[in-house]
């Protein structure tokens, strides 16, 4: 239903595309010539196949003469697609959890990374991508973050293989300064951070991250993740196991003070590295 939604709005937008562009007496072709795209583009805004960047919709304005409307509705529409589909219901509920609890087995979760930490980990994502877009992926991660800085917060809690600690995402300096948010966080009480090291050896749903969340009036959620494709799942006994295989993971996981100690040990080696490069 949600693809259809946003589907049905960028038809909209390309309708109105074309109406204006018939009302300002236009072919495809020659719209096309002044916003510096070629006609077959044009079309293909209009059939809702291909949609714009936003300097797109800024020349189409400025040359049909329309007052912002392809910007304002390009930016909501774009808006209301912060969010990969198999994430967007993950995302809303973490904004009304009471609880979180994530395991970690690769990178830093979305909810505690840095902005340079994130612009790398989109970057080497997406190497060809627009500067824009990676930078808009950039705030918007940031602003989920947020509910873990205002009152009132959920609880949250989380273990972070050790694997996260080691693997450089964006160099040393980048990784010193992520590895000191997550320290500072914790310090600061806002999460319960452990490590789970690799001398445990294997653990429970292997590679896989997790997250769960409760709420105060709705039953308790389970999101896992993969390649670019995610579950959200509610029904009780697979929420169970879920709940089950991460107590496994915070059961065989360092302390919370040996934990933030194997983190500053390693902030100290990348701060050490980026000093000497």
């Amino acid at each position: 239903m949600a693809n259809a939604s946003r589907q049905a709005a960028w038809e909209y937008w390309g309708a109105e595309l074309k109406r204006r562009r018939e009302e300002s007496g236009l072919t495809q072709e020659a719209l096309g010539r002044q916003v510096f795209v070629s006609g077959g583009y044009i079309g293909q805004f209009e059939q809702a196949i291909r949609k714009p960047q936003l300097d797109v919709a800024l020349r189409i304005d400025e040359v049909l003469q329309t007052d912002g409307f392809f910007e304002r509705t390009w930016r909501k529409l774009i808006d209301d697609q912060r969010y990969a589909d198999y994430f967007a219901a993950a995302a809303e509920l973490e904004r009304l959890a009471t609880k979180i609890c994530e395991f970690a087995p690769m990178i830093v979760p979305g909810l505690l990374q840095t902005g340079t930490y994130t612009r790398a980990l989109m970057r080497a994502g997406d190497p060809f991508a627009a500067n824009e877009r990676i930078e808009e992926g950039v705030r918007t991660r940031l602003e989920r973050a947020v509910i873990l800085k205002d009152a009132p917060r959920p609880m949250y809690w989380v273990v972070l293989h050790e694997a996260v600690l080691r693997v450089p995402v964006g160099g040393p300096g980048v990784m010193a300064d992520q590895l000191e948010h997550i320290m500072q966080l914790a310090r600061e009480s806002k999460i319960l951070v452990q490590v789970f090291p690799f001398a445990a050896g294997p653990y429970p749903s292997m590679g896989k991250m997790l997250k769960l969340m409760e709420f105060d009036d709705a039953p308790p959620t389970a999101y896992t993740e993969g390649v670019y494709s995610g579950n959200l799942l509610d029904d009780p006994a697979m929420v169970k196991r879920v709940q089950q295989d991460y107590d496994l993971v915070r059961a065989t996981a360092l302390a919370p003070e040996a934990s933030l100690a194997l983190i500053e040990s390693a902030a100290e080696d990348y701060r050490r590295c980026a000093s000497t490069t």
